[in-house]
């Protein structure tokens, strides 16, 4: 058993996020497919497998016997899932239709499985592979660095117990410790929330008469929120950005802004639209946090970016770095969250995730990806992409929030791909008009794509 220094305690922001999953029923995911239109080096793959079960995405997380403890990464207590092979052919244009249907998976970070391996056979003698896995496990970059050291075979031991390591007594003394640490930070935490949600009582309370209204009957029923990915190569991206005066994260953002636009989603006040960009905080491989990030708030004119990326890239790098020296506010409550009955954790989701008038847009940049991420059975697959997936969203999350829009964007083999998950209520939503919607603004901007 690891000593108490050594027990991988998730971090407050970690539990936070398993809290919200295990409170709402709402399951975040993320998916990576690959597209091979050549052979899949079979035995590669499986080797790829068995490493990436060794890795930080094939942990669990175990909970504390206290109530309030504090859960904890573990080894995980099951052999991971086969890969699943399908014999069935799938035409090649109902890739994004296969890949939305493995969101269904039974993924549990608890008790796993965490994530598949799924092989699709394609019409057109292509292969697709699909892994999909649960975001409370890591997030983009982490997810990257497992997929990475799967491929290499470099695979970190972080030194994690097996479930159940401790017995009853030991694990109840080692919580019960870590819990009189912790009172300091909860103490400050308790004293910050007190004050922020007086100062939000009103919208609180909004909230609260909203899903007393909805806990049963209409809007309870489930949705499906469509997604589509984008490919662009890289130089013709490259080239629109410093045309207009910007680079690629800036062009990330004029492009996500004007789907916002075409989707409704510019505040009332002064028509802008509102980012939420993902900052990634992971600065070294000891870091085993799932979710290393912050949170920054960027407001972007969708007006203007199609033909000045200037003031967007501004805009964003000044909200970057007010995000890295001004953490969110809200963030300082996680501590409480191991003391919060399952309606307060929601209270905390809305906070969190701004069930707001200003309908923000949740926009995420990995960057450039090394080569190996495209290399899932050892070789280089034709196309690879990156994306968020959602399980059980209901029709009343959907209205409350007022529609969805998520873009992630990779760099990877040679093209920018863009992954879209947007919902509009009251709209055909439909993967058909949001590949139209992308369409469209990819022709504002001057630049060309596949649209899968």
């Amino acid at each position: 058993m690891s000593t108490e220094a050594q027990e991988h305690r998730l971090e407050f922001l970690d539990q936070t996020a398993f809290e919200l999953m295990r409170a709402t029923g709402r399951g975040q995911l993320m998916q990576c497919v690959w597209v091979y239109e050549h052979p899949v080096d079979f035995d590669g793959l499986r080797r790829f497998h068995r490493n990436f079960a060794q890795s930080h995405g094939g942990r669990h997380i175990e909970r504390s016997p206290l109530p309030f403890g504090r859960p904890r990464w573990v080894k995980p207590g099951r052999a991971p899932s086969e890969i699943q092979i399908n014999d069935s052919v799938r035409p090649r244009d109902e890739l994004m239709e296969w890949a939305d249907e493995l969101a269904s998976l039974p993924i549990d970070p608890e008790h796993g499985p965490t994530w598949y391996l799924v092989v699709q056979p394609l019409s057109d003698g292509a292969t697709a592979i699909s892994m999909v896995g649960s975001h409370v496990i890591g997030d983009g970059i982490g997810a990257g660095l497992a997929i990475f050291e799967a491929v290499t075979g470099n695979v970190r031991d972080a030194g994690y117990d097996r479930p159940n390591a401790r017995t009853r007594r030991q694990a109840l003394a080692a919580d019960a410790r870590q819990v009189i640490r912790d009172l300091p930070e909860t103490g400050r935490a308790l004293v910050k929330g007190a004050k922020l949600v007086y100062g939000k009582r009103r919208e609180l309370a909004k909230s609260r008469k909203s899903r007393a209204g909805g806990q049963t009957g209409p809007g309870q029923e489930l949705v499906v929120v469509p997604s589509v990915a984008v490919f662009v190569d890289i130089d013709e991206w490259d080239a629109r950005a410093k045309s207009l005066g910007g680079n690629s994260y800036s062009l990330l953002v004029g492009v996500t802004a004007k789907l916002a636009e075409r989707l409704g989603r510019r505040r009332r006040s002064d028509g802008a639209v509102t980012l939420v960009i993902a900052i990634n905080l992971r600065e070294s491989l000891e870091d085993d946090r799932a979710l290393a990030m912050s949170f920054a708030n960027a407001t972007v004119d969708p007006e203007k970016v199609t033909i000045d990326l200037g003031e967007a890239r501004t805009v964003v790098r000044e909200a970057r770095q007010a995000a890295k020296d001004q953490p969110d506010p809200t963030l300082e409550l996680l501590p409480l969250m191991p003391w919060l009955p399952k309606a307060a954790v929601k209270g905390v989701a809305e906070l969190l995730f701004a069930y707001s008038e200003d309908l923000p847009v949740s926009c995420s940049n990995l960057g450039d990806l090394p080569p190996q991420l495209a290399q899932v059975d050892g070789t280089n697959a034709e196309y690879v992409f990156v994306r968020a997936l959602d399980q059980n969203v209901t029709l009343q999350e959907m209205q409350r929030s007022h529609g969805q829009l998520v873009v992630v964007s990779a760099r990877l083999n040679g093209k920018v791909v863009i992954s879209i998950e947007a919902y509009e209520v009251g709209a055909e939503n439909t993967k058909h008009r949001l590949r139209d919607l992308a369409a469209q603004t990819l022709a504002e901007f001057g630049l060309t794509g596949v649209i899968d």
